[in-house]
This record gives structure tokens, C-alpha cells and sequence, in this order.
């Protein structure tokens, strides 16, 4: 399993929200560059990058930010946020982004994910960001009327590297992953699944860490809980080896 420390750019600052919610936002840190590096520091193995400006008005925004961890990072960078046509992607890619993560377009348009994974094998991830089970898109602001499992199963040939699932409603608010659910997905697909949302203490890694030796999950997602330091992140990277 992989832990994904989380680094959301919001105004070129990283930021955490509380359910998606762009007015209920907590400067972490100033220097996203400085973030990314105390997390390659300390040993975890990838980061997970998300452009929410660009998530919001479909276009990537954080472009600078971006760029300068690319730099400076030797770890895998995934990135998501207003990621919409063939150029952006291969922009990232060529970038040095290790996987583009496609959610708006994965609803509005599957087939430039399957492109993608023909152009890019390994490389891209379809991120399905659910309230209530239903995809949502725009940033979490408007709803598709497609199930989680529903988008899941329409890249089951498609060469989609992972699936990062995102439950909205905990998502900031440590009330701890909705493991039932990520598993339910994870079950539903052969494409790996990586939870998140919810991470508020230690045992939630626990619970996600034990469920990814029976349901194949991936990893987790850890944002806030570790800007908080309700987790340790040793401690966290300790799990991983329990």
C-alpha cells in the first residue's frame, strides 16, 4: 500500500478545504515547493498534487507551483485539477508529472481517457470524487447522475492505472474513510483503487492498510490529518510495513 500525502494549490499556496468547499479553506503552508519536499523527506514515495483553482475553472491555474515541486522533487508526482484535453495532458507528462489524473473529463469525455492510456500506458488515473454515491464534477459542484461503480466499469479495458476515490462528504473532516464504500469499488473493478477523504487519525490508515491486503486497494490519501499532526507521518509510514 502507498500513502499519498496530499498537496491541494489553491492561489499558489497549499491549502486544505472541507468538503470541497472553496470558502472554507486553511492556508497550511506559503511555500508548496518547502511542503513537497518535507514529504519526500520524510520518506514517503509519491505525492498527490491537486490544482483546485483549475478543478473550478476548468483550466490548470497553479502552473508555477506545479512546475517548481516538479523540480525540485525525486518522488512521483500524480496531479488533478482541470486537466481537459490531449494538449494539457501531454504538457503534465512531459513535465514530468507520473500520473495525470482525469476527473471532469472521465464523465464529459471517456474518450480522451482511453486515449490517453493508449498514448500514455501507466500514466493515467481517473479520479471519481462521489456525494452520496453519485459522481460529482466542475470541482464538486455539479452532480452527473452516474454511479461511482457505474464510471468505474466503463474504463475496465481501457489501461486506467488507478482510481482515486474520493468521499466528499468526509473529505476534510476526519471523520475517517468510508473504507465500505472504497472496498465496494474496488471489488466492482480490476482497476487499483486509492482511497480518500476522512483520514483523521492513525487507525485510519490501519483500516485501509488491512483492507488493501483483501480488497487490493492501493492506498489512501492523507491530507489534513497530517497538516493537523494527527498523524504522525513515521508512524504512518510504519504501518505499511505492519
Amino acid at each position: 500500500m502507498i500513502i499519498y500525502p496530499a498537496i491541494d494549490l489553491k492561489g499558489g499556496k497549499c491549502v486544505r478545504l472541507v468538503q470541497g468547499d472553496m470558502t472554507r479553506d486553511t492556508v497550511y503552508n506559503e511555500d508548496p515547493v518547502g511542503q513537497a519536499l518535507e514529504w519526500a523527506q520524510t520518506g514517503f514515495s509519491w505525492l498527490h498534487i491537486v490544482d483546485l483553482d483549475g478543478a473550478i475553472e476548468g483550466v490548470p491555474k497553479n502552473h508555477c507551483a506545479v512546475r517548481a515541486i516538479l523540480e525540485m522533487v525525486d518522488i512521483p508526482v500524480q496531479l488533478g485539477g482541470g486537466i481537459r484535453n490531449r494538449g494539457q495532458i501531454e504538457h503534465w507528462i512531459e513535465a514530468g508529472v507520473s500520473r495525470v489524473i482525469l476527473g471532469t473529463a472521465a464523465v464529459r469525455d471517456p474518450e480522451l481517457v482511453k486515449w490517453a492510456c493508449r498514448k500514455f500506458p501507466g500514466q493515467i488515473a481517473v479520479g471519481i470524487d462521489a456525494l452520496d454515491g453519485e459522481v460529482m464534477v466542475d470541482g464538486w459542484i455539479d452532480g452527473s447522475n452516474i454511479q461511482a461503480s457505474e464510471l468505474a466499469a466503463h474504463f475496465e479495458d481501457a489501461g486506467v492505472a488507478a482510481i482515486i476515490y474520493t468521499d466528499i462528504d468526509r473529505d476534510g473532516t476526519g471523520k475517517g474513510v468510508n473504507v465500505e464504500a472504497t472496498c465496494a469499488l474496488a471489488e466492482s473493478t480490476s482497476i487499483l483503487v486509492i482511497a480518500s477523504g476522512g483520514v483523521g487519525s492513525i487507525a485510519d490508515i490501519y483500516a485501509v492498510n488491512e483492507a488493501s491486503k483483501t480488497h487490493g486497494l492501493n492506498g489512501v490519501v492523507v491530507g489534513k490529518a497530517l497538516y493537523d499532526k494527527r498523524v504522525d507521518p513515521e508512524e504512518a509510514l510504519a504501518v505499511l510495513s505492519s
